[in-house]
């Protein structure tokens, strides 16, 4: 079978797939996919009626979404898990990955694996503006002490201020790598400046939205993210300058005021880092929502 190598030009071809149904976790968007095609091989083919969507690397490949829409089945599973029995000379590398909670039923009565992969944090849109009560008590403080302390300009993103945003972020990941000399999450804030200037670079054609904040006619926060669908909005990125107190607290909350049409903002795994498990969790989310791998037994 002919596989399709990724192109921003394929957004409305997966677009008219993802929305038959809806979806809560921020990997069912076009623009988190396209983002990482400097770090992957992409590619994608219409299996069985159904939009089926592969992930390689030097270690294997992978599916990274189950088949769209007809997820369930049997003869769509078949079907890709021979195309990747090709693309991985480690079968037990062959895997699904984030299937959705409501799909596990079908996929353990065919005597599959279904390891949980990780959490999305799904927080009311209203709570991230208001800050509001007690338990946001720290997070108001910090806000509004940016907000008297600081003469700021705050603005929309556009593709002209690319240069200025990759060169926060640079300051950001020196910053992040003082506290966090991992070598897993080093590795992470790397492919996460990749994925950031292929954002960048489409940022229209992506449909983010997003604002940035000056201080001094430079650029020391910015945040923006895409509309997963019509009730929740995904922040994608949130970078500032952790040197200025407040700032982030600030950026996210008026930013967060900015997106009154949605109930919820998701903002993401945490890649199952406790550091970031710790600061999504501050932010107190409505529910967290599982995604799961699914892989042949034995």
């Amino acid at each position: 079978m002919r596989l399709n190598k990724l192109s921003v030009r394929d957004k409305s071809i997966f677009d008219s797939y993802l929305k038959l149904d809806t979806h809560q976790l921020s990997v069912y968007s076009f623009a988190n996919i396209y983002i990482w095609n400097k770090l992957f091989s992409i590619t994608w083919a219409v299996i069985e009626d159904s939009l089926c969507i592969f992930f390689r690397d030097k270690i294997g490949g992978f599916l990274y979404l189950p088949p769209l829409p007809n997820k369930n089945n049997p003869r769509t599973l078949s079907r890709i898990f021979d195309i990747l029995a090709g693309l991985n000379k480690n079968p037990e590398f062959a895997h699904i990955e984030n299937v959705e909670e409501k799909d596990l039923a079908f996929y353990r009565n065919l005597g599959f694996e279904c390891p949980l992969k990780s959490y999305d944090y799904i927080c009311c849109r209203q709570d991230l503006e208001e800050l509001k009560g007690n338990k946001f008590k720290s997070k108001r403080a910090s806000r509004n002490y940016f907000s008297k302390n600081f003469e700021y300009r705050y603005q929309p993103i556009s593709f002209k201020n690319r240069k200025e945003c990759l060169e926060l972020y640079s300051l950001w990941e020196k910053q992040r790598k003082i506290s966090n000399p991992g070598p897993i999450y080093r590795g992470m804030l790397e492919d996460g400046k990749t994925a950031l200037g292929e954002a960048l670079k489409n940022y229209s054609r992506l449909g983010f939205k997003g604002s940035l904040v000056r201080i001094k006619n430079k650029v020391k926060a910015f945040t923006f993210g895409f509309e997963l669908n019509k009730g929740t909005f995904c922040i994608l990125y949130e970078i500032t300058d952790l040197s200025i107190k407040g700032l982030a607290q600030f950026i996210f909350s008026r930013f967060s005021g900015e997106l009154k049409d949605y109930k919820y903002i998701n903002i993401m795994d945490d890649s199952g880092l406790d550091n970031l498990k710790k600061v999504k969790l501050s932010y107190h989310p409505k529910f967290l929502l599982p995604a799961y791998s699914v892989r042949r037994n034995g």
